[in-house]
């Protein structure tokens, strides 16, 4: 279990949520054995305790026709560090930014329309960023597995 603290009624909730965000709250109580009123009431909790932040759609780019995402392993002085990560925060290219462990060390996803716009990316941003120490690029081929949301 990644949720201590949740009762089994919010952790069949989240299932449900995670399978499809799209169920109406009607469709989730009577899955779950409670009413609407209720159903809601327990999502309305989770949303105001941070757990469930956002619901979104989650688009492939793999299907998007010419659409080549990449991951970016970005090690850093630790003076740079910060202006690193606010410069790449503040890039569309980059969709994820994940700081890990050793020194300094950023894990970060981008996608791009296509070769020329990460060409782009890579001239423009990666190379200008300040204090790397190095870069370690992954171009994703294909997509076997990817789950989204928390597996409870």
């Amino acid at each position: 279990m990644y949720l201590s603290g949740l009762d089994e009624l919010d952790q069949k909730i989240l299932q449900l949520l995670i399978e499809n965000a799209r169920y109406s709250y009607s469709e989730i109580g009577e899955r779950v054995g409670v009413s609407r009123v209720a159903a809601k009431a327990h999502i309305n909790l989770l949303e105001e305790r941070g757990i469930i932040e956002k619901y979104t759609a989650v688009i492939n780019p793999q299907q998007l026709g010419g659409a080549v995402s990449c991951y970016f392993e970005i090690e850093t002085t630790p003076e740079t560090f910060a202006e690193v990560t606010e410069q790449l925060y503040n890039c569309p290219t980059v969709t994820q930014i994940y700081r890990m462990t050793g020194k300094c060390r950023l894990h970060v996803h981008a996608v791009a329309a296509g070769q020329a716009e990460l060409e782009q990316f890579m001239a423009e941003t990666m190379d200008r960023l300040p204090g790397v120490t190095s870069v370690n690029t992954n171009v994703i081929l294909s997509r076997i597995k990817d789950i989204k949301g928390l597996r409870l």
